[in-house]
């Protein structure tokens, strides 16, 4: 079942790269609200939904961005929400990015297990695919192996003298806490030069990360980064900076397990399967969580769902008929997001005029169904939708970047970009075959009462 937290909770810190100091609160959210972050130090588009589709950048950490408003570094937040199938949050944040505190998911965890969990009256979402698949990136690799629970393991080998090769492995997510969660951050010596240049790690100190050095080094050969580090900074023979302790022989590994459990649960979903990941980072793991939702994209095509709404009870709410209505069945609709099909058949009108030798879908009807399809989004807000109608004040960032051809079944995916207020419905719109995104864009509707004559 969905879950959701009794009580607010809070904690501060400094952020790993920016080096800034950030509050974060965690607010109990309803039934499919999904995971949404708030930058409360912005006024305007301040919201932005922990989903695949807003990752923005993957560089040592992962990004997400809506609208140009960025939350940096949420991967450790991520799994601790993600381990305790927490489902519906609100997280404000008066900065750009989640604190790093000590560099693990241990605190946070133990911050949301305080504050207790509370079960909804709604069902999660699951991914799952009945094949084995793999997605590769250099020598990166994370194969799919179908099974009934979530197992994960991970693999690292940087061919270090000072790292060795290490295995980690998870069985079952109630060993999160203990197993996976006290697993710090780390980097090679050699590497923070190179980050602090890049703008990155500002907020990195011996406190929280672990920091492995390939040669002996003095301080005094440390130089501007000595400062960086802190005054505590002492090297003296290869290894860990500090003779630090690991908590586990393989607290890497672990960690590293701790990050693509953060990455999977930008999915929104819970997943079943056996997962081998060879030396993820958060760019490979976020090209395996898209390749999975995409295969469950093209699962929902093939398999029989029984629709919310099927033509009879579409026109009942849309004003528009044959042969200008353009969706055939809404199969998911939430106050925030609505999922609808249009079959896509050879004997369409249109195309008997548009390139009748090689037949494609006009792009304008593709915006049009996508725009009919957020017409039931807009209209589920009112208590008399069929005495409602949408008119659209504006179309944004359109992209078509793949053919329509006959024969495909269409999905259309909308979600809020902001609540609706006063009438007006802002809509983030894609368009899928198969796995493919096919056309995007931002649509912007008013809902108007219809007058009776």
């Amino acid at each position: 079942m969905q879950k959701t937290i009794k009580n607010i909770t809070e904690f501060q810190g400094v952020g790993l790269h920016t080096g800034k100091k950030v509050s974060v609160k965690l607010i109990p959210a309803d039934t499919d609200f999904g995971i949404i972050f708030k930058r409360v130090d912005l006024k305007d588009n301040n919201l932005i939904a922990a989903t695949i589709d807003n990752v923005f950048s993957t560089e040592r950490r992962t990004v997400l961005q809506c609208k140009k408003v960025k939350i940096e570094t949420v991967e450790h937040l991520m799994a601790s929400i993600y381990a305790l199938s927490i489902t519906n949050l609100l997280i404000e944040v008066d900065g750009p990015e989640i604190p790093i505190l000590d560099g693990s998911a241990k605190l946070i965890i133990k911050k949301l297990q305080q504050t207790g969990l509370r079960n909804q009256n709604a069902q999660q979402n699951e991914l799952s695919w009945s094949n084995y698949f793999k997605v590769e990136d250099g020598d990166s690799k994370i194969e799919f192996f179908p099974c009934s629970d979530l197992d994960i393991t991970v693999k690292i080998d940087y061919e270090s003298s000072v790292l060795n090769p290490q295995v980690a492995r998870l069985k079952k997510l109630q060993d999160f806490e203990s197993e996976i969660a006290p697993s710090r951050t780390f980097c090679f010596l050699h590497e923070l030069s190179h980050l602090l240049n890049k703008n990155l790690i500002k907020g990195g100190n011996i406190d929280n990360s672990i920091v492995f050095v390939e040669e002996k080094t003095n301080a005094d050969d440390l130089g501007k980064l000595k400062m960086h580090l802190s005054e505590k900074v002492k090297i003296i023979d290869k290894g860990i900076l500090n003779n630090k302790n690991l908590y586990f022989k393989n607290e890497q590994a672990r960690h590293k397990l701790l990050d693509l459990i953060g990455d999977l649960a930008l999915s929104g979903c819970l997943v079943r399967g056996k997962i081998v990941a060879t030396k993820p980072g958060h760019k490979i793991n976020t090209i395996f969580t898209k390749k999975l939702i995409s295969l469950n994209f093209n699962k929902m095509k093939t398999k029989k769902i029984k629709p919310i709404m099927k033509i009879d009870e579409i026109k009942k709410i849309l004003p528009h008929r044959e042969p200008f209505l353009f969706i055939d069945e809404i199969i998911e609709i939430t106050n925030e997001s609505v999922t609808g099909l249009k079959y896509v058949k050879s004997d369409e009108y249109y195309f008997k005029g548009h390139f009748p030798g090689a037949p494609v879908m006009p792009g304008v009807l593709q915006i049009e169904a996508m725009a009919q399809t957020g017409g039931i989004l807009a209209l589920n807000s009112v208590e008399d939708p069929e005495n409602y109608l949408t008119y659209f004040m504006k179309i944004d960032k359109v992209k078509f970047k793949q053919k329509v051809e006959p024969d495909c079944t269409l999905i259309f995916k909308l979600k809020l970009l902001s609540p609706i207020r006063r009438g007006i419905c802002h809509m983030e719109a894609k368009a899928y075959v198969d796995d493919k995104v096919v056309t995007e864009a931002e649509l912007m509707a008013k809902i108007v009462k219809e007058k009776n004559e």
